[in-house]
């Protein structure tokens, strides 16, 4: 062999064995934890204290032990309706906002020992945990950092009690998927009969970082802790369940006026989307109730989102690279209503349908470049249902093409697109375009794909050959490619729900100004701004009423929003009497229409409503309604 040709062999070997080599990864990586988690995808968290027997939304810490008395408790029902859905986990509300621990603990007296439900020998906690593992399911636990029951909240006593409570739990319900917490910390609360507003500064009390969350680390590795800003799952900055269109899995938190961020005191602006090459891996959590509140009332019955709906949010939290996280509610009884089994059972039927057969299975993909022109990162990888296994493109191509040639023509409407994000999350955008009339056709585009992107059509459109664009700063990692079309779901409550209806305007008098219209327009997108709010705002009645409705502002602005009321009732609208106060708990993360109703029907000339605490300055108000019999 001459000289110069031995030079150009010796040369070319490296170069061609570089090519060989995995791209490397790209920005900050998921742990195995995380990955383990962006497997499930979805999951169920389940509110039910003591609140649940008393119709509230967040419990005040005051309820007697002895209301919580399930007849017919069975968490099995629970789990089996979660796995019919197709979830991958559970978890258990081991403690809310009103202080009530589900398990035998020695750090409070306010626990399930104190309560008639299996004389006090239960372990709700731990019923739930069996269930869930009889079912397939994973297990976890959600415990509330406030307690609007404990004497000691804010002091450094109610701080220590609390992390021994995580240690319980960490260590006493087997493998635990997630450690969940949120920002709800401090407020007006019974505290041992104390009835008084306690504040904490939220960035020193708990020491999350310093002596709470190592707790979960140190017993359950495996387990990601969710809280609103992380620090491996975040709160998608919503209680739709919606992520943004682009949605990063990768986020840097921030705090407010130069604070440092912790729970329940951070910048939520950039929640839903994320940060294109944010500091840590931290995607994020869809939570959503399946009702409109977390905590089972008997009036929404007939609000249980149906498969559809349930079928939506999936598209826009798993099919934007989070989790969909289903709040359920059981009744008092201890078993999920009718209607939330049958909506359960939909939901995973229309998914199975859905997805069950990839429409590009065995089709021909041409890449303009592969990488090393090696089988090791070959096209045929996007089509082997395998996470990690991938196509890549060479270094330098960061902008490589596919073009996928179906076996036959196929209808679709959804696109399913998946990164191998143990190398991180690469791709910028992707463009799919149609092969059609003999001209590439634009079909749709989407950003931020990470571990899954579902981009589903406005109409179903049928093609045979699809081009697949993708840019990236680096070479690409595409793992996954399916077409998909959405199956029909047929859907009907399994009950009736009860039959409240709201009166009509011109069935009611409200004193106000021009802007109070706004409020009865029937319009939820309107809403009307009002700085004189403090005499409350009158109706008078023209005949009985069983309820009152407020619905905060929709356009996801908090400023006006009601936390507190008080509704009264006079003969001459000069001496009232009051009806009920109360407050309106989690508006502001869940600002669906509030109900109030009445023990028995109000027959009177005036109601009063006054909204006693806001958030901010002026009073907002997209819907009253006044609620009778149907």
């Amino acid at each position: 062999m001459k000289k110069s040709r031995l030079v150009n062999y010796l040369l070319f070997i490296p170069l061609f064995g570089c090519a060989q080599q995995e791209p490397k990864p790209y920005g900050v990586l998921p742990s195995e934890g995380q990955l383990r988690w962006h497997e499930m995808e979805t999951y169920c968290l389940i509110h039910y204290t003591p609140t649940t027997f008393q119709d509230k939304e967040w419990g005040f810490g005051d309820a007697d032990p002895s209301i919580f008395n399930p007849t017919s408790f069975d968490a099995n029902q629970i789990a089996k309706a979660a796995a019919s859905a197709g979830f991958k986990g559970l978890i258990s509300v081991a403690k809310h906002h009103d202080g009530f621990c589900l398990w035998p603990t020695a750090t409070t007296g306010y626990n399930i020992k104190q309560s008639p439900w299996k004389n006090g020998e239960g372990d709700m906690v731990k019923e739930f945990m069996q269930a869930s593992h009889d079912h397939g399911l994973k297990f976890g636990v959600y415990l509330s950092a406030w307690d609007r029951n404990d004497t000691r909240y804010g002091t450094p006593a109610y701080a220590d009690a609390y992390r021994a409570q995580l240690t319980e739990l960490m260590t006493n319900y087997g493998e635990l998927f997630t450690s969940w917490h949120d920002g709800a910390n401090g407020g007006d609360g019974y505290y041992g009969g104390k009835n008084e507003k306690r504040t904490i500064d939220r960035t020193t009390y708990y020491e999350w970082q310093e002596r709470t969350w190592p707790i979960v680390r140190e017993h359950q590795p495996l387990a990601v802790i969710f809280s609103d800003i992380g620090p491996d799952t975040r709160w998608v900055g919503n209680e739709h369940g919606f992520a943004a269109e682009t949605s990063w899995a990768t986020f840097t938190p921030k705090g407010i006026d130069g604070r440092p961020p912790v729970p329940g005191d951070s910048d939520y602006s950039k929640s839903p989307i994320g940060d294109r090459n944010g500091k840590y891996w931290i995607p994020a959590e869809c939570d959503v109730p399946q009702r409109p509140g977390w905590f089972y009332h008997e009036n929404q019955d007939d609000k249980v989102k149906t498969p559809d709906q349930l079928f939506e949010i999936y598209l826009k939290s798993v099919g934007r690279g989070g989790a969909m996280n289903l709040g359920l509610a059981p009744m008092p009884e201890g078993v999920l209503h009718p209607n939330d089994v049958k909506s359960l059972d939909g939901f995973g039927k229309k998914v199975a349908a859905t997805f069950s057969t990839n429409l590009a299975k065995d089709a021909k993909i041409e890449a303009s470049n592969i990488r090393g022109n090696s089988k090791k990162f070959s096209t045929a990888f996007i089509l082997d249902e395998d996470r990690y296994s991938y196509y890549a493109s060479d270094d330098e191509v960061i902008n490589p093409t596919l073009v996928i040639t179906l076996k036959n023509e196929q209808e679709f409407d959804i696109i399913r697109l998946r990164e191998n994000i143990k190398l991180g999350q690469r791709l910028d955008s992707v463009r799919i375009d149609m092969w059609a009339d003999g001209q590439w056709k634009h079909v749709g585009s989407a950003t931020s794909i990470g571990a899954s992107r579902l981009i589903k059509l406005d109409q179903p459109i049928q093609a045979q050959k699809i081009k697949l664009s993708l840019f990236a700063p680096v070479a690409p990692t595409l793992s996954d490619f399916g077409l998909f079309k959405e199956a029909a779901s047929n859907f009907s409550f399994a009950t009736k729900g009860n039959n409240l209806v709201k009166l009509r305007a011109d069935e009611y008098g409200l004193e106000g100004t021009s802007e109070m219209k706004k409020a009865y327009d029937d319009d939820p997108n309107t809403f009307a701004t009002l700085m004189q709010f403090s005499n409350g705002f009158v109706f008078t009645l023209r005949e009985p009423i069983k309820g009152f409705s407020y619905l905060p502002r929709q356009d996801g602005n908090k400023e006006g929003i009601a936390t507190k009321y008080n509704i009264a009732i006079s003969e001459d609208n000069k001496n009232w009497k009051t009806l009920t106060d109360g407050e309106f708990s989690n508006v502001s993360a869940n600002p669906v229409e509030q109900t109030v109703l009445f023990n028995n029907p109000v027959r009177t000339t005036y109601l009063r409503f006054i909204p006693k605490e806001i958030i901010g300055k002026s009073f907002t108000v997209a819907e009253f309604g006044l609620l009778k019999d149907e």
